[in-house]
């Protein structure tokens, strides 16, 4: 990635800053890098095992041509009366069989060890089983979904977007490009929005009992536009697609009294210039073809676009001053929200 260089006598107030060009070698460098963190590998490779039976599971189990050992309380009664809850120590009663240790047993495991015992009193048993009610695995849910029940884990295994499906996302409020999936003590982030853009990879993604899966609000994702623009402001994120001329879009473009001769800067890591320099992308707003580069540059939240002189030097003085001025703009919409 090339940056711009910078004059010796101020190399000492931009040791925090790093100054990059919009080129069209950097949007490719970026399209290339958020293609290969789509979905993490890990996620994909996952395929689901057979249904093991935990404890809170019901299951009905059929005797064919014993109905005293299918119903014992009467075929008159409803499945769920007839079936039999596993224990909390996972383990199960049926009669002639005495207790098993059913907890995770396939169902076609369970089957064949009831067969075994019940050969003993019953000639060449036909035994059945089924799950009537799945209580032991589930996937947790939480954030800015309408539903937030846990959903369970079933022999049909579950994928991502049959979950987010069921829970409804609250599309107003939601940062789809945040999606936390954790599983095994790892953070694997999702971007939603990407996801279902082309080929539906969301389908793809099963997920596997003890998953949460987190989608944050967007408001405190926010980018800011400030400067030589008509109308400063404060745009709230709910995808990763806000480019950086619907950025400009929104503030009413470039003032065309001040702006011009002037520059576009996008002002990235500002949070975080005790551990990394901060990046200002650069774009030249006196040449037309630098906004068909700015229709590819995608903004991100905590981004500041400031349109002002195309000489700044001293950037580390600059962007302290510039970041309290970014916090009232963000001020001054939520309050225009609330009016």
């Amino acid at each position: 990635m090339s940056t711009s260089s910078l004059s010796r006598g101020d190399s000492a107030d931009n040791s925090q800053v790093e100054l990059i060009p919009i080129t069209p070698k950097l949007l490719a460098m970026d399209r290339a890098s958020a293609q290969a963190a789509a979905v993490p590998p890990a996620l994909l490779a996952y395929q689901p095992e057979p249904y093991r039976i935990g404890a809170g599971d019901t299951l009905y189990i059929t005797v064919w041509e014993h109905p005293e050992l299918t119903s014992p309380a009467g075929p008159q009664q409803q499945t769920l009366a007839n079936g039999r809850l596993v224990r909390s120590d996972g383990t199960l009663f049926y009669p002639y069989v005495g207790t098993l240790k059913v907890a995770g047993m396939t169902i076609e495991q369970l089957r064949e060890a009831i067969s075994d015992k019940l050969a003993a009193y019953v000639e060449k048993p036909q035994v059945d089983v089924s799950v009537i009610g799945y209580q032991s695995q589930r996937v947790l849910l939480q954030g800015a979904f309408v539903k937030t029940d846990p959903q369970p884990i079933t022999a049909v295994p579950l994928t991502l977007a049959q979950a987010l499906g069921t829970a409804t996302i609250n599309t107003a409020q939601a940062n789809l490009s945040s999606l936390v999936l954790s599983r095994d003590g790892h953070d694997y982030r999702l971007d939603l929005d990407a996801l279902n853009d082309g080929e539906n990879v969301a389908q793809d993604i099963y997920l596997k009992p003890g998953d949460r899966l987190f989608l944050p609000y967007n408001d405190r994702q926010e980018a800011y536009v400030v400067g030589e623009v008509i109308r400063p402001l404060a745009i709230s994120f709910k995808t990763s697609d806000l480019t950086l001329t619907q950025a400009l879009g929104r503030a009413g473009g470039l003032n065309p009294l001040s702006a011009k001769g002037k520059a576009v800067y996008v002002i990235r890591g500002v949070k975080d210039l005790e551990q990394a320099p901060a990046q200002v992308f650069q774009l030249d707003a006196k040449s037309p073809a630098a906004f068909a580069l700015a229709d590819q540059f995608k903004v991100k939240p905590g981004d500041v676009v400031f349109v002002g002189a195309a000489g700044i030097t001293r950037w580390n003085r600059f962007v302290s001053q510039l970041l309290p001025f970014s916090g009232l703009i963000s001020n001054a919409a939520n309050v225009n929200k609330d009016l």
